[in-house]
This record gives C-alpha cells, structure tokens and sequence, in this order.
C-alpha cells in the first residue's frame, strides 16, 4: 500500500468524477489520502469528504498566498478545527515567495502562528515552501528554541525540490520531506537531490491536482499517480518498489499517527 500525503481531493477539479479517481486510487493500492487545507472553507470540504468516504483525512491551516487577506477570526478557525477528528495536521502553512513579494511579513507571521499552532495542539505541520527554503528554516529553528517543548514540532516539508543540506537541517526539526511528480521530470535536478536523502525521512505524495507525474506530465494529477512517484524512488534508490512503499507508507503512518487500520 501507498500513502498520498497531500492531494487537493475537494477542488472542483474532481467535482465531475471524484468516485472514480477514489477507486482508480484504491485500484492502484493507494488506500489512504491526506488533504491539505488552503483556506476556512476548503477544511470544511474535506472534513465533509472523509465523513464521506473511508481512508481519507485532512488538515487545518491557511495557504501562504491566504495570509494577505487573511482575518484573525480566520485563523481562530483553525484553530478550532485541529479538534475535529479527521483532522491529523496542521497544514499546508509556509512561505511562497514566487508570485507576490508584498506581503511577506504576512506570511511570517502567520506561518509562525501557525507552528505555535502545531506545537500546542501536538500535531505535525506540513509546510509549502516556494523559493523561500532558507526563511522557512531559519523561523523553523528559531521557534524551536522558542518553544517550551520542542520535541512536539514535527512534519513533512511538502514538494521538496532542494539540495540535500535543507533536507538534513529539515530533519534534524523532526520533518519528512514530501517528493512529488517534479522529481519524476526528466528536466529537473531533484532526482539526484533525494538520491541523498535517506528513505526513512522520505514521504510521498501527488499534491494533485497540480503537477502531475511522468508519464502523465500536464494532466490532472490525481492520487492514484502516487504509484510512478514510488516508483521513481525505488529506481533512483535502486530499491525494490516494495520497499519503498512500505518504508514511505510507515512513515507516513508515523508522522500522522494512523494506525494500520487507517
């Protein structure tokens, strides 16, 4: 079995078919889907799927591009969805330096809130980090020595797509990183990143309904695409598929508290 820790399940992408990409998942044994949340409505979407249908869960966070809107009460939401059951971490928080460089003192500072957020409730954080690895990091260790219990911060840094030294200070935080379908692309260096990155701080994932994997590159990605990713890993690790399923699936597990049933 293959765990996608992170796809977009409830966008109107898959208003038209989300049966079928369930069972096209379930078909290529991806038995299990973790939703990111970006906004207060979409974590109410996903809630409203998993009471839907078994094997999925979700997060509770705002997308760094929200934060230039976003209210207090928003993120007050937030916080009072980390109680919902189906809810199994905080996330996708982070930093997007790529389309708008205005409001980036937004973005720390709700990205701060948000690994308080994460530390208190005692759930992982799953970070989106675009062109911001350094900042993501450096306000990652500094609230790490902030907190009170810092063996609590824990997560996955999500589309990971950088050089093996932000994967180590990565892990050394207590985060997986999350490989996708750019490390599948024929024109990208990540490849040979993960190459030097153990597997047992590795997860994966499709973030579908974006960026989809060789050899579906530029369609719909949906999770059941999670399967070419391990796929992908198993080769460049020169590892048995099996393997890595089963070591990126514990850690997964791991890293959301599932049990085996779920």
């Amino acid at each position: 079995m293959i765990i996608d820790t992170h796809a977009h399940l409830y966008l109107d992408q898959f208003d038209e078919d989300r049966d079928a990409v369930l069972r096209r998942a379930w078909g290529a044994e991806v038995d299990v889907v973790v939703m990111p949340a970006i906004d207060v409505p979409s974590i109410q979407q996903a809630v409203d799927l998993c009471e839907e249908y078994d094997g999925l869960y979700t997060m509770a966070a705002l997308h760094p591009s929200e934060t230039q809107e976003a209210t207090e009460e928003d993120f007050e939401a937030v916080v009072n969805w980390c109680s919902h059951p189906s809810v199994v971490a905080v996330g996708e928080s982070g930093l997007d330096y790529y389309w708008d460089r205005s409001f980036d003192d937004r973005q720390k500072r709700f990205f701060r809130k948000h690994i308080r957020l994460a530390i208190e409730a005692d759930l992982p954080l799953v970070i989106h980090n675009r062109d911001a690895a350094e900042d993501i990091l450096a306000i990652l260790e500094e609230e790490y020595v902030r907190a009170e219990v810092p063996e609590k911060m824990r997560g996955i840094l999500h589309c990971y797509v950088d050089p093996p030294r932000i994967a180590e200070r990565a892990w050394n935080l207590g985060f997986y990183v999350g490989v996708g379908g750019i490390m599948t692309f024929s024109n990208s260096d990540v490849d040979q990143y993960v190459k030097e990155v153990p597997l047992e701080h590795i997860v994966v994932e499709t973030d579908s309904p974006y960026l989809a994997p060789e050899p579906n590159r530029g369609d719909r990605n949906e999770p059941a695409y999670v399967r070419h990713v391990a796929e992908r890993l198993a080769e460049i690790k020169d590892l048995p598929l099996e393997t890595v399923a089963e070591v990126t699936t514990q850690n997964a597990r791991a890293i959301y508290e599932l049990d085996d049933a779920g």
